[in-house]
């Protein structure tokens, strides 16, 4: 695909967007410990964030499907998290981390759906998975560069160096959201056009009802079979490093980077070719590559201990974010091709995955307690693979007949 001047803003939008959440990651807590907050405090804050954007994905999902203009969407959105990360750099009292922890939940859940819908508007739905993967590129990328950064900055400032350079990254990716050149929604709708490129009033006049998108079946399948994903999958990496830890006498800041960094690579290097599979071969196969790719992570972690074979196996991890992250908007594309609704689709996708992962930790962590991190991780690759079967089983094939692709005009 070549890259047109607004695809090539969108591949710098996506970069910064990925920079600029990873500052919200293991930073945050090692700063909150620096400044004396007690672990049950930092959880607590940690939960309120988690919680605020699980409970905000449905509602920020039909704001953004509401309102015309995605780039302000996206623009205050990220504002919104620039804001936070400031906020909590120069001010860790109590409620000023639980009103950041809060704001980043609620922008966070604008951001991703408001570029899905800005990258429809430009390529159309026939070269939207190819495009997607191409997005999911440019945000490992930007993860992985902000990673090096963001360690740098803590290592050479201080704990709140990189709180303080995620907000100054607020700027470069304002102007890259500012660079994207969106048609406006068009007031007459075309038989070939996307719900999601037309005005939310030509949408309404239409009789479009955009919660009738959760009788699809697909969406149902779909929903079940990332729930129980993630609930496999969120904890592996967690009791992977906690084990290396207590066999090592000490963690080690680098092995952690890695094991972030080399998925991110692996994304990077695979997400284009994906969706490119995805759009000749359709959604089901590149979908059962990713679940699949889960329990032998899980199993492989679990029977080899040690730093190199744990950095080995975080490249199967790569796959299946490369998945998810290809996946989840063109899945959502294709579902809500009759009835509208693609960002609150999307935002009911990424809620389930949220859910999976909070019940993960409980589950994989009462299987520690009583039988050891070994078996946590053989039960984890275990529910892997129940995830995987039922994929197979449930899921139908989305993707539109080549007929029936929409394709935007140039």
């Amino acid at each position: 695909m070549v890259a047109t001047n607004g695809q090539r803003s969108l591949n710098w939008l996506n970069f910064f967007v990925a920079a600029l959440q990873t500052g919200f990651g293991p930073f945050i807590p090692v700063f909150l410990a620096g400044a004396g907050w007690k672990p049950q405090e930092i959880g607590f804050a940690l939960s309120v964030g988690s919680f605020t954007a699980m409970a905000s994905q449905l509602p920020a999902g039909a704001l953004v499907d509401a309102v015309h203009d995605k780039r302000l969407a996206a623009g205050l959105a990220i504002l919104g998290v620039g804001a936070s990360a400031l906020l909590l750099a120069v001010w860790p009292s109590h409620a000023a981390v639980l009103v950041a922890e809060a704001l980043h939940g609620f922008a966070s859940c604008i951001i991703t759906p408001a570029i899905a819908s800005m990258t429809l508007a430009i390529v159309g739905h026939g070269a939207f998975g190819e495009r997607v993967g191409t997005n999911t590129r440019y945000a490992a990328i930007g993860a992985a560069a902000a990673a090096l950064l963001l360690g740098g900055a803590g290592w050479w400032i201080a704990d709140r160096g990189p709180l303080l350079m995620t907000a100054l990254l607020t700027i470069p990716t304002l102007g890259a959201v500012a660079s994207v050149r969106v048609l406006r929604p068009r007031a007459t709708p075309r038989d070939d056009e996307h719900p999601a490129c037309l005005h939310p009033r030509v949408r309404r006049e239409s009789g479009a009802r955009i919660w009738r998108v959760f009788t699809e079946p697909g969406l149902i399948a779909f929903l079940a079979c990332a729930a129980l994903y993630a609930v496999a999958d969120a904890a592996i990496l967690p009791f992977a490093l906690t084990r290396l830890d207590s066999q090592n006498g000490g963690g080690s800041s680098f092995v952690v980077a890695a094991a972030i960094i080399i998925p991110q690579l692996v994304s990077a290097a695979l997400a284009p070719w994906l969706g490119r599979i995805a759009q000749s071969r359709g959604r089901r196969t590149v979908l059962l590559l990713g679940f699949a790719a889960l329990p032998l992570r899980g199993l492989l972690v679990a029977i080899l201990p040690g730093v190199a074979p744990l950095l080995a196996v975080q490249s199967l991890d790569g796959i299946s974010g490369a998945v998810f992250g290809v996946m989840i908007p063109l899945l959502a594309a294709d579902l809500t091709r009759r009835h509208g609704g693609l960002n609150v689709t999307m935002a009911a996708m990424s809620l389930a995955i949220g859910l999976g992962a909070t019940a993960c930790t409980s589950f994989a962590g009462v299987i520690v307690q009583r039988l050891g991190t070994e078996a946590a991780l053989l039960a984890l690759a275990g529910c892997g693979l129940c995830a995987v079967a039922l994929l197979w089983w449930v899921m139908p094939e989305t993707r539109p007949a080549p007929a029936a692709a929409l394709a935007q005009p140039a």
